[in-house]
């Protein structure tokens, strides 16, 4: 995989789909791999959209997301997660890059950073905060919708579904990463510095008040039970 595309380069992907009054989700997928890649879009309070993990997506896509406001911030949600956010910012000048500090040196190994997590203007509607135990390289994005509060995760949570042949073996025995919710193998090895305080912080965004769903970066959405999932991601570790 290329460190990032520098034009826009649309790979095969879903519709847009709206998931809360002010909060979208896209399906996309990646070259020469089986693993699905998710966008996830939220409108601020100043009508300003939010871009996480963004995806390079076809003309009627992106016009449909003009249409629900400016974008104004490209969140990079670490530094493998890099790879549209150049031709965005190119296309779209005036938008802010947005990354966790720790991630911030790899992500500018493709593009400068305006801003990282903690020093992201957040509002009623969106909050991004790092995540404990971890080394600053992740976070997590806090959606406050009028039908309760979602969490958009990166790699440090997978829920993707077993698949087939060298590369669903792989995803499945080598790198835990399939069936169900979870921290794979792979986050423990590349992402986790503190096991006991990752812990206590995933109990502590299970306990948000209002958490309606859960969005990862790689395939599905949480939707039933987050708390109760989250929590049983984090008593897994």
């Amino acid at each position: 995989m290329p460190k990032a595309y520098a034009e826009w380069k649309v790979l095969p992907h879903l519709g847009l789909q709206q998931v809360s009054d002010n909060l979208w989700r896209l399906q996309g997928s990646l070259e020469r791999m089986g693993l699905k890649r998710v966008m996830t879009v939220a409108r601020r309070d100043d009508g300003g959209l939010v871009l996480h993990s963004p995806i390079a997506v076809d003309d009627t896509t992106r016009l449909q997301i003009e249409e629900l406001g400016p974008p104004a911030y490209f969140v990079v949600p670490n530094g493998f997660h890099r790879l549209d956010s150049p031709a965005y910012k190119c296309r779209y000048p005036e938008a802010k890059i947005v990354c966790p500090s720790g991630s911030q040196k790899k992500v500018e190994e493709v593009l400068p950073v305006d801003l990282t997590y903690a020093e992201f203007p957040h509002d009623r509607s969106t909050v991004l905060r790092e995540v404990e135990g971890i080394g600053e390289v992740e976070g997590v994005m806090i959606v406050r919708s009028h039908d309760g509060v979602t969490l958009v995760f990166n790699d440090l949570i997978f829920n993707a579904p077993h698949g087939k042949g060298l590369a669903g073996f792989v995803f499945r025995y080598v790198t835990d990463s399939t069936g169900g919710p979870k921290i794979s193998r792979l986050a423990r090895w590349l992402l986790m510095k503190d096991r006991s305080a990752l812990k206590r912080d995933l109990m502590a965004l299970a306990a948000t008040e209002d958490l309606k769903r859960i969005v990862v970066s790689h395939h599905r959405m949480i939707s039933e039970d987050a708390a109760a999932t989250l929590r049983g991601v984090a008593s897994r570790l």
